[in-house]
This record gives structure tokens, C-alpha cells and sequence, in this order.
């Protein structure tokens, strides 16, 4: 992979440099071991929320626990605008990164070590900001080692998708038997050391790139930063103070993030859009990201209910049975990342091998949202009333459609933010693009909230036909999504030097 460099402030291109093998590998590598405690974590979350106390669980609701999740999951995403804020306006991307790996850390110890709902909320709460903001400037990194127009850049992604599924892969595996074995703490632990050992690993090989991305590209000036620092008191205050009067409940937390999602959505755009430092052709780019980010909302809606609908399904509904061997719940949400992990350089090398003749992303898009609706609707043949008597292998099957969608848009949503972001707002673009997943994810914890086996083919049948019907709906207006995400030839990309 090569890149073309554009040093700070400068206006043209300027010879292309390899990228240093070391240092896409230390960023790989922090992902995927973020990946992995991220994964391992949450493959027995819902579980913990909702099993018995008795058998090591909180004893909630069903519908409060896939709540929780859902509201958790969107938090993360959520937070990738404050963690692209710090990175563009204060400390620049890689001190965020580097903070957020420590934060990330700390929150997987406080869920191991802290009993009850302290150490869930406080670990949730430290988990959530931390890999939301790691995930805004790995990537913003990551598409800084491009040129915007690379046709290259799609490819690019797919492998570093690749590497970040292996740590998906491999954290429920892990702690799906821990807590079969050990209980839910001893999960939660090793989701902590695999932090660890990505933090100590990004420690050493930070060095290879971290100078070229330290300055913030649009410094805030010292009195912004202490109103913004204010402003952030306020906000911690007020959220202890609805808690603490018994406003804000973990029975509608969910709701109150979608509607903090939709409201820094509008707010996001509303900036990007309006600010006097957005040029006119970059403004044209923004406009076009948005059916994108419609139909990724619509596309995380559904991939998210793998950790909702999908664990209770898996845990109520499927037959885990395995040559006299039952399976761990969690290991269910380990088949979507092996088919991730073994397709990823099937479709780099595709596109690849395809160049200017690949689809255009917004196909590529529409696509995916074909293809989610008919994976849910494959669910409809095989509704049951009886305990654990769904096959497995159909399951699988229909988890292969989701990992084929997924790879038809999330590493090319990832790129496209990247390419499309307006020069003095990179990371906030690639937090936009997280808030699509943020806003489909809270909205996945909300129909979670309303399915049940009695209305499982209905849940299904309507969810799948109208993932269909958005697809087409981009498929229709495809070129004229691609005409206005057209980079100009005056555009440069790239940050690295």
C-alpha cells in the first residue's frame, strides 16, 4: 500500500512514501485487541443483565436488559463526537487514542472487579467513552495514509476490517467459557487483560507514526477550551442529578440516548454544513453522506440485534447442541467475526482486482441493505414455540448473509467518511459515520424491546421488508449519491509525513 503525503498547512501533493509496515500494524493491533475485549465483554453482558442473581447474573428484565445493551452500544458510537472533538479542536488524534486505551482498560477492571450495579455502571460508563473515541481516531489515522481519490482505500479498510474481527473473533470465544467455568467476573477479567496487552503493544510501536498526527487541525483557543471543559461539568452533573432523582432509570435509558443520538446527529450536520471553514465542493460531499447514513442506520438497526434479539434467541430458542457438547451462548456472536475474518481479503482483493470498475459505495450500500432484509426473513421458516429446537446450521447460514452485508458497508462506510470529510473536520466526519451505527444501535435495543417467540414471524417479515425497500431506495438514487461524493481534482487527502 502506498501513500501520498500532504504536510500541514500545505496545499499540493507531495512525492508518495510507503506506509511504515510497523505502524499500520500498531493500529491494527490496538483495534483488534479492543475488539477483543469489546466482544468478550459484551457476549456476556445481556446475560449478566438479565440471568438470575443466583447464578451470577443482576436479575433484571428481559426488555430492561436489552435496553441497556442497546443504550450501552449507542453510547459507544456516541461518544466517538466527543473523542473526534479533542482530536480536531484540542489534543489531536493520537493523544486521544493513546487516552482512550488507558480508559478503556480501567472500565473493563471496574466491570471485574466492582460487584453489582456500581461496578456495571461504572465499567459501562469508562468502556463506552473510551472505544468510542479510540474508534473515531484509529480510523481518522488510518484514512490519513490515503489519498481521498486511492482506489486503493476501500481495500485498505477491508484488511484493517480484517484484523479488527480477529480480535472479534476470539474475545467470546474466550470469555463465553470463562463464563460457563468461572462465573461472569472471571469474563470480564480477561476482556481486561487483552486491553492490557493492546495497550502495552500500542505503547511500544506508537513511536513509527505518532508525530504526524499530534496537532489538532483546528485548534481551540484557551478560553474555548475552558468553556467546553465547563460545559462537560455541567453535563456529568446533570446526568448524576437525573439519576439520583430517579428521571433517568435503566428502564428508559435507551430511549433518552436515541433521542441524545438524533439530537447530535442534526447538530453534527448542522456544523459540518454551516461551518465557514467547510468549502463549497467539500459541502456538496457532506450533503451526499446523508442517504449513506440513512441506510447505514438502517443496516446497524438490524446487524445490532446480534446482541440483542439474537443472544436471547440463541439462549431461549436455538438448539447449541454440538456432538453431545452445548455450546456457549456467546460463542454464537464469534460466527459472525469468522466469516468477517475469512471473507475480509476476499473482498479486498476484489476490489482490488476490480478498480475503477467495482461499485460505486452507494451500490455497494444498497446492497448490503438487500441483503440484511433477506437474512431476516430467512428467520421467518424457521419460527418455533419450543425451547431450544431451532438447527443450528440454518442459523449459521443466515449469519453469513450478515457478515456479507456488513462487509459491503461498514469498512466501506469507514472509507467513504474518511474521503468525504471536509479538511478541518476528518475526525468529526468519522464520528458522524459512528453515529449512523450509534443511532442503529439504540434503535436495535428498542425493537428488541417488543420481540417475543409468540410474534417472531411478524417481528421478523417486517424488518426484513423494510431493509429491502431502503435498499432499493438507494439502489434508484445511486448516481446521483455518487456524483455528489465525487471528489474534486483539486482534492489532495492524506496526512501523513
Amino acid at each position: 500500500m502506498t501513500i501520498e503525503a500532504t504536510p500541514a498547512g500545505g496545499t499540493g501533493p507531495t512525492p508518495r512514501h510507503r506506509a511504515p509496515a510497523r505502524a499500520l500494524a500498531t493500529l491494527c493491533g490496538v483495534e483488534g485487541w479492543e475488539r477483543f475485549s469489546f466482544y468478550g465483554m459484551q457476549g456476556v453482558l445481556l446475560l449478566y443483565l438479565y440471568h438470575s442473581v443466583g447464578s451470577g447474573g443482576l436479575g433484571l428484565s428481559q426488555s430492561t436488559a436489552t435496553g441497556i445493551v442497546g443504550a450501552y452500544g449507542s453510547a459507544v458510537y456516541l461518544s466517538t463526537i466527543a473523542g473526534a472533538w479533542l482530536a480536531d479542536r484540542v489534543v489531536g488524534k493520537e493523544r486521544v487514542l493513546f487516552g482512550s486505551a488507558v480508559l478503556i482498560m480501567l472500565g473493563h477492571l471496574s466491570l471485574a472487579g466492582v460487584p453489582g450495579r456500581a461496578g456495571l455502571a461504572l465499567g459501562l460508563a469508562a468502556v463506552a467513552t473510551g472505544s468510542g473515541a479510540l474508534k473515531a481516531n484509529t480510523t481518522a489515522v488510518i484514512g490519513g495514509l490515503y489519498r481521498d481519490d486511492d482506489v486503493g482505500r476501500d481495500a485498505g479498510f477491508a484488511l484493517f476490517y480484517l484484523g479488527v474481527n480477529i480480535g472479534s473473533l476470539f474475545g467470546p470465544l474466550l470469555t463465553g467459557v470463562l463464563q460457563v467455568t468461572w462465573g461472569f467476573h472471571a469474563a470480564f477479567g480477561a476482556a481486561a487483560v487483552g486491553m492490557a496487552l493492546g495497550l502495552a503493544q500500542y505503547t511500544r510501536g506508537r513511536r513509527a507514526f505518532a508525530a504526524a498526527f499530534r496537532s489538532p487541525p483546528n485548534p481551540l483557543s484557551l478560553r474555548g477550551r475552558m468553556v467546553m471543559a465547563g460545559a462537560a461539568l455541567l453535563g456529568v452533573a446533570l446526568v448524576a442529578e437525573l439519576v439520583r432523582t430517579g428521571i433517568l432509570t435503566a428502564a428508559n435509558l435507551n430511549d433518552v440516548v436515541l433521542w441524545v443520538v438524533v439530537g447530535s446527529t442534526v447538530a453534527l450536520f448542522t456544523v459540518l454544513l454551516g461551518s465557514p471553514r467547510v468549502t463549497a465542493r467539500e459541502r456538496r460531499r457532506v450533503r451526499g453522506f446523508v442517504p449513506m447514513f440513512l441506510a447505514s442506520t438502517a443496516f446497524w438497526a438490524l446487524s445490532q440485534q446480534q446482541f440483542t434479539v439474537l443472544t436471547v434467541y440463541a439462549d431461549q430458542q436455538l438448539n447449541r447442541s454440538l456432538f453431545g457438547w452445548q455450546l456457549p451462548v456467546a460463542w454464537i456472536q464469534s460466527i459472525n467475526p469468522v466469516f468477517i475474518v475469512a471473507l475480509s481479503a476476499v473482498f479486498a482483493a476484489g476490489w482490488t482486482r476490480l478498480g475503477d470498475r467495482q461499485p460505486s459505495r452507494p451500490v455497494k450500500f444498497a446492497l448490503s441493505n438487500l441483503i440484511m432484509g433477506a437474512a431476516f426473513l430467512l428467520f421467518v421458516p424457521l419460527a418455533s414455540t419450543r425451547p431450544n429446537s431451532v438447527p443450528l446450521l440454518p442459523v449459521v447460514g443466515i449469519l453469513l448473509l450478515f457478515s456479507v452485508a456488513e462487509l459491503l458497508l461498514s469498512p466501506v462506510g469507514l472509507s467513504v467518511a474518511t474521503a468525504a470529510a471536509p479538511r478541518a473536520y476528518g475526525s468529526q466526519m468519522v464520528a458522524l459515520f459512528y453515529l449512523s451505527i450509534a443511532l442503529g444501535t439504540s434503535l436495535s435495543g428498542v425493537l428488541a424491546g417488543v420481540y417475543s417467540t409468540a410474534h417472531q414471524i411478524g417481528y421478523f417479515t417486517v424488518l426484513g421488508l423494510c431493509s429491502v425497500l431502503i435498499g432499493l431506495a438507494l439502489l434508484a438514487a445511486a448516481r446521483r449519491t455518487t456524483t455528489a461524493l465525487a471528489p474534486s481534482t483539486h482534492d489532495t487527502g492524506g496526512t501523513w509525513s
